[in-house]
C-alpha cells in the first residue's frame, strides 16, 4: 500500500543533506522523496516501511522525528475531454526515409565474447 511518510529533520549543511537523500533512497519501495528545507521536513511516497526510513536516517548521524504516516494526497483530476472528430489524413507513403542520410552509421551490439580482439584483456 502506498504511504506519505513525513519526518522532522535537521537540514542544516549540502553535505549532511546529500548523505541523508542518498540513504533514504537507498530504502526499497520508495517511489518518491520530497525535501522542505524551510519547515524542515522530508516527505517520503512509496510502500517503504517508516521504521526502516527512520532506522537509515538515525545511521546518517540525524535526529529524526516522526510527523506523520497516511495514504499519499490524491492527485487533482483533470475535466474529461470530449472525443473529437477524426479529420481525414492524407495517406503517406509507406516508404520509410532517413531524414538525414549523410549522418546514417549501422550500430553492431557486441558481448565480450563476439569482440575481435579476443586474446587481449587487462586484468
Amino acid at each position: 500500500m502506498v504511504k506519505k511518510t513525513v519526518l522532522k529533520v535537521d537540514l542544516s549543511g549540502e553535505k549532511g543533506r546529500k548523505k541523508l537523500l542518498k540513504a533514504i533512497s537507498g530504502v526499497q519501495g520508495v517511489d518518491k522523496i520530497e525535501v522542505d528545507a524551510a519547515k524542515g521536513t522530508i516527505s517520503v511516497t512509496g510502500d517503504a516501511d517508516p521504521y526502516d526510513i527512520i532506522v537509515r536516517t538515525r545511521k546518517v548521524g540525524k535526529f529524526v522525528e516522526l510527523v506523520t504516516v497516511g495514504p499519499p494526497p490524491a492527485p487533482p483530476k483533470e475535466p474529461q475531454k470530449k472525443p473529437e472528430e477524426k479529420k481525414a489524413e492524407p495517406k503517406k507513403d509507406d516508404k520509410k526515409t532517413d531524414p538525414n542520410p549523410q549522418f546514417h552509421y549501422p550500430v553492431v551490439y557486441m558481448d565480450r565474447y563476439n569482440e575481435p580482439n579476443v586474446g587481449c584483456s587487462i586484468m
